[in-house]
Formats: C-alpha cells, sequence, structure tokens
C-alpha cells in the first residue's frame, strides 16, 4: 500500500470539552520576456493519469455504504494531506486510518468516516456537530480565534484521550497555521455530545451544535476516539477557497 499512497500524494486533492487548559496544564529572479517554448513531457502526463487512475480505483475499492459515500474529492484532498504529513515525518510511515469530516454537508447526516486504508474499509460512519457560531444545519463560518465558539478547518493529528467535563475526549494538535493551529490552546477536542443524535435532530431540525468541537453520539464516543487516538489523521473539510489555495498540505 506504501506504493499507492506515495502515488496519491500529487492527487489536488464539532459544547466543547473543555480539559485543563494547555495554559494550566501545561533577490527578486529576474524574468525573461522571451518565450520559451518546452517540449510536453509525456513522463510527466503519463504518470499523472496513472495516479490518477490508481486514486480513483482506491477510492472505488472502499465498501462504503450506499447511499452514505464520502465526496470522492474530499477523500483525494484528504489523501493528499495524509501523504504530505507523512513526508514531513508528523504521522509514522505506518499510519493507515483516515478520519474525515465533510462539513459542506447537513449536520443531520452522518459526515464523518473513520477509514481503514489497508482494509479498504469504512470502520465508522457517523453523525458530528460543529461549533455554535459556525452555523445552523450547514456550517459556514469557520475560524481559528479562541471563545470564537467556531470549528476550524483543515488537518490535525490525534493526541491523548483524558476524562473532562464532556466525559471520555481526545486532544487534537491541528496542523494548518492560521486555519486551525490554535486548537490546543482552544480546547477544541473530540468528544460525546447527547445533542448529536437522530432523535435530536428530529426534534431541533438539526442536531446540536458544540463551542467548535467535532462531537460525535455518545454510544461512540469510546469506540470512535479509542480507534483513532494516537496520532493519527484527521481531516475537516469544507469548500473555502481560501483554505483550499493555502494550506501547504494539500499542495501536490
Amino acid at each position: 500500500m506504501k506504493g499507492l499512497y506515495s502515488l496519491l500524494s500529487i492527487v489536488y486533492m464539532v459544547t466543547t470539552s473543555f480539559y485543563l487548559s494547555p495554559r494550566k496544564e501545561m533577490a527578486k529572479n529576474e524574468i525573461s520576456t522571451k518565450k520559451i517554448e518546452r517540449p510536453t513531457d509525456t513522463k510527466s502526463v503519463k504518470t499523472t493519469e496513472n495516479t490518477l487512475s490508481s486514486a480513483a480505483e482506491l477510492y472505488k475499492s472502499i465498501a462504503f455504504e450506499q447511499g452514505h459515500e464520502l465526496n470522492e474529492e474530499v477523500f483525494f484532498k484528504a489523501l493528499t494531506g495524509f501523504e504530505n504529513l507523512k513526508k514531513a515525518g508528523l504521522l509514522n510511515q505506518e499510519s493507515h486510518l483516515l478520519t474525515v469530516c465533510d462539513f459542506s454537508m447537513s449536520s443531520n447526516t452522518k459526515r464523518l468516516w473513520v477509514i481503514d486504508m489497508n482494509e479498504r474499509k469504512v470502520l465508522f460512519n457517523s453523525l458530528v456537530a460543529h461549533g455554535k457560531n459556525t452555523g445552523e444545519e450547514f456550517a459556514t463560518n469557520f475560524s481559528n480565534t479562541e471563545s470564537s465558539l467556531q470549528s476550524s478547518l483543515g488537518f490535525y493529528i490525534t493526541d491523548a484521550t483524558y476524562n473532562g467535563d464532556n466525559g471520555y475526549s481526545l486532544k487534537l494538535l491541528g496542523m494548518d497555521k492560521g486555519f486551525n493551529d490554535a486548537a490546543y490552546r482552544r480546547a477544541i477536542v473530540m468528544h460525546g455530545a447527547d445533542y448529536v443524535s437522530d432523535e435530536f435532530a428530529a426534534m431541533h431540525k438539526r442536531i446540536g451544535r458544540s463551542w467548535g468541537c467535532p462531537a460525535v453520539p455518545r454510544d461512540l464516543t469510546q469506540p470512535i476516539i479509542n480507534t483513532i487516538k494516537g496520532r493519527n489523521l484527521l481531516f475537516i473539510y469544507y469548500p473555502d477557497q481560501n483554505y483550499l489555495s493555502k494550506s501547504e498540505w494539500l499542495k501536490a
């Protein structure tokens, strides 16, 4: 699989649980005006085509439940960050779990996936909350600012677990400078919440919202956290062009 993941590297690619705050815990280049004709790099074109084909084949081989598929383009972006973070030494080469939250979707839908890419199977597909000030049913606004009560976009690496005000929780380390790198300081973590449920959504026309954390259903909290804890990748996606164009992890 390593070979395949390497090929994927060029594809273009959630009330917060307040654990003890970490504060308490812890020469211009000369430009030629002459047009230079360059021959077509047929080898590069062919390699790109093969990579795209391999990426599509990987996506199609994953056993998504019919009607609950992760968007293919979002998957490719997540994989790009996954491979780039590996190259940077921030993820272990043996890492094979990919967790994606697609915040372009309604919060009443199962928009979180935990995927085992070795087994090519979906381990979890769940509801997940966004921040109170990020939107109602749909997420629209994101922030990296403390007390904004908004979700933060980008790539995270999962860290240690702890028991806080909202029970069993998972610390998250934001990897995107300016977009989510304040997550640890803001106490943005994964935790369980009673308001993340189909019953709540049926009553209120949307699931509840957190203070910026990716909150999950109570009955799935421990299984999901125990699966993805310990330096695995979480990607929170939204089609924000500012983020998509600036994230260093999305660059081929």
